[in-house]
């Protein structure tokens, strides 16, 4: 059983197209993950504002 030299052509520029497009697609990496939104020091703060607003708030009533 022979190959004719065209089907071999065919075959080896078939073999090359798609190892290169294994290449590509393999070196490809995932996106990193999102830096979150709020890291528990902003709510923090917030509640510290609060806090010395009430703080305030009756300070100036008690005087």
């Amino acid at each position: 059983m022979a190959f004719s030299s065209d089907s071999c052509r065919v075959a080896i520029f078939l073999g090359l197209i798609f190892a290169a497009l294994m290449t590509v697609a393999s070196s490809q990496s995932m996106a990193p993950a999102p830096a979150p939104t709020s890291d528990g020091t902003s709510v923090d703060q917030a509640v510290a504002y609060v806090l010395m607003l009430v703080a305030l708030v009756l300070t100036y009533i008690m005087h």
